[in-house]
């Protein structure tokens, strides 16, 4: 179980993690080419990443012919009528992106990387993303605006709306998401970079540890005790992991707990950027939390 829940995690974590790296075609040989042209306009994406099919249909969504099986985007009835060639946590048909014919196909860094080697090697452009912190969202956006030619400013300035200082960022706070192991997102994670946008004190933004996932902790409880922060907020994945920390033996000793200060928070958002208006809910949660104050 322990083994299967961290698999799980890392999974999860790396379809989350959506700076951008283009790869252009090799040539008939393998090689790469030799004299370097200007790429057509795309005008056929397919994304393999809720979050950067997200981002594209609010650039231009005549553009986008092809997404991931993502729940996210199931939910959506904008995206209905769009191909999905992936379904849930599966990788995606290679077949199924070949017949769209696209000009372009968006993935994720350390979870795409076979089949985005495998179409750039066909022929077809591709784009290898990781967002790991606010900057590289925006970044993001500019860079898939600039291949479909749309303007990135309105959809930027729409991130800067779900920002805005916190009453009671001071309070000290544990994010916490996973139980076995035990996980905490640093500075260095989407997580920690969205409780750094407002200026929440991170218990463990400095720290540095040995988890398999890059920007995490692994506390064991004497650490989640030692650090006994006034707030605490818990991540549900969907697993049980929110019920079984509840029921840990450090769990009643907590401050944060004997002052009914814990929250909440979905999985996407949070730890998984996922799409536009999960980033904003996690958001607009963060405010409340922040904004009340304790007794």
């Amino acid at each position: 179980m322990h083994t299967r829940t961290t698999a799980l995690i890392l999974s999860l974590l790396l379809v989350g993690c959506n700076t951008a790296t283009m790869q252009q075609p090799s040539a008939s040989n393998g090689s790469p080419t030799e004299t370097q042209v200007a790429p057509a306009p795309v005008s056929r994406v397919v994304a393999l990443t809720s979050l950067s099919a997200d981002i594209i249909h609010r650039l231009d969504q005549s553009k986008l012919v092809g997404i991931s099986g993502s729940r996210l985007l199931a939910k959506n009835p904008e995206f209905a009528k769009l191909t999905r060639v992936s379904e849930g946590q599966t990788p995606p048909n290679l077949e199924k992106i070949v017949a769209l014919k696209p000009d372009l196909v968006v993935g994720a860094t350390g979870f795409h990387d076979q089949i985005l080697e495998k179409l750039n090697g066909m022929g077809i452009r591709t784009l290898a993303t990781q967002v790991t912190g606010w900057r590289s969202l925006e970044d993001l956006t500019r860079t898939l605006a600039a291949e479909i030619q749309a303007d990135p400013e309105p959809l930027l300035k729409s991130y800067q709306s779900f920002l805005a200082p916190t009453a009671n960022q001071n309070a000290s706070t544990l994010v916490l998401v996973s139980h076995q192991p035990i996980l905490a997102p640093n500075k260095t994670s989407w997580a920690g970079d969205l409780l750094a946008q407002f200026q929440i004190n991170n218990l463990i933004a400095d720290l540095q540890g040995q988890s398999p996932m890059r920007g995490y902790v692994t506390l064991s409880p004497e650490k989640v005790l030692a650090a006994d922060p006034e707030i605490l907020i818990l991540v549900d994945p969907g697993d049980g992991t929110v019920e079984k920390l509840k029921s840990a033996p450090f769990w009643n000793k907590l401050k944060a707990v004997s002052r009914d200060r814990v929250y909440v928070f979905d999985y996407y958002g949070l730890v998984n950027p996922g799409s536009i208006d999960a980033i904003e809910k996690a958001c607009q949660q963060l405010k409340q939390v922040f904004a009340t104050q304790p007794s």
